[in-house]
């Protein structure tokens, strides 16, 4: 439940101004909640930029326009504040070591692809065909059953034997 945005309005200099939030106070704090993530940001947001709209009451000329002047202060007060975030920085003497991630051996890759290709070598003509179609050329199944005249179901199911002779090829599981 929230609370009303301004209590004290029977103590206000500029009484239209009291009548004018009890009016409009919930509208603005809708518009409010949309700039902000947190309902309490949000009240607080509305209560600074009736504020400014309480010090510029008098030179307000077109009191039918105040829903604009004050959904323009709060947008205006919610600029500065993202403008004026705190950002915690800290300066110090060192610098601190990047952290990356080991980069593979250029060796041990090179391993791994030649047992790929002993293995791929290794498989019918047909499969080897589909599997560097689909594999190494990047092309889609319906691409490759095009290209090899064959039904998109024939390269799917080539495509799965080959990969499980793959997965049990000794030579592979050493190299990996």
């Amino acid at each position: 439940m929230t609370t009303p945005v301004c209590t004290s309005a029977s103590t206000a200099v500029f009484p239209s101004f009291s009548s004018y939030v009890r009016a409009r106070g919930p509208v603005l704090l809708r518009t409010a909640r949309s700039l902000t993530s947190n309902p309490c940001d949000a009240e607080d947001l509305l209560q600074t930029a009736l504020a400014k709209t309480y010090l510029a009451w008098e030179r307000i000329e077109d009191h039918r326009a105040l829903d604009g002047y004050v959904r323009r202060a709060l947008v205006n007060t919610r600029t500065s504040q993202w403008r004026k975030r705190r950002v915690d920085e800290f300066s110090c003497d060192d610098l601190p070591e990047r952290e990356t991630a080991p980069t593979p051996d250029p060796a041990e890759q090179q391993v791994l692809r030649d047992a790929m290709w002993r293995a791929v070598r290794k498989l019918p003509e047909r499969q080897r065909a589909m599997v560097v179609l689909r594999y190494y050329e990047d092309l889609t199944e319906a691409q490759t059953a095009e290209l090899l005249g064959v039904s998109v179901g024939t390269v799917k199911s080539a495509v799965s034997r080959a990969l499980g002779k793959l997965r049990e090829d000794p030579e592979l599981e050493k190299a990996a």
